[in-house]
C-alpha cells in the first residue's frame, strides 16, 4: 500500500512550529560563535556569524531528515519525509531540499506556495529533489 501525501494545512502548520523549534537552536550556535569570537564587529565577522547559523541550520535538517525522515516538529505534526519510494533521502538529497527550501524562504516563500498550484500539492523543493511529505497517520 503507498503511503498517503500529507496534505497542505499540516504541512503549512509544521513549518510554523519548525520556525519556533529552531529559535533555541540559533540561540544556542549564535552564543557559541560569540563565547569564541568575542563579537562579530566587522563585515567580513558578521558574514561569517551568518554562515555559521546557517550552517548549524543545514546539519539539523539534514540530519533529522537522513535519520528517521522527521524533524521535532515533523514528528509533532505527523509528517514524514522520504524518496518516492519511501526510502531515506541521501545526504546530497536533503541538503539541496534544504539549499532549494532555503533560496524559496529568499523568494518571499515562492516553492512552498507552489503546492497550492503543484498537481500532487508538493512544494518546489520537493517537486525538483523527488522527495515527499508523508502522513505517518
Amino acid at each position: 500500500m503507498q503511503p498517503r501525501l500529507a496534505g497542505l494545512l499540516p504541512r503549512f502548520a509544521s513549518l510554523g512550529y519548525e520556525a519556533i523549534l529552531i529559535i533555541p537552536i540559533l540561540f544556542v550556535a549564535a552564543y557559541l560563535f560569540l563565547a569564541l569570537i568575542q563579537a562579530a564587529r566587522t563585515p567580513l565577522l558578521q558574514l561569517v556569524f551568518r554562515l555559521w547559523l546557517l550552517a548549524v541550520l543545514g546539519v539539523y535538517f539534514v540530519y533529522c531528515w537522513r535519520h528517521g525522515g522527521q524533524t521535532l516538529a515533523m514528528k509533532t505534526w505527523r509528517i514524514r519525509l522520504a524518496r518516492k519510494d519511501g526510502s531515506v533521502l541521501s545526504t546530497r538529497e536533503a541538503s539541496a531540499r534544504f539549499l532549494l527550501a532555503l533560496c524559496s524562504l529568499l523568494l518571499f516563500g515562492a516553492g512552498f506556495w507552489w503546492g497550492f498550484v503543484d498537481r500532487e500539492r508538493q512544494f518546489l523543493h520537493d517537486r525538483l529533489t523527488g522527495s515527499r511529505l508523508y502522513s505517518t497517520r
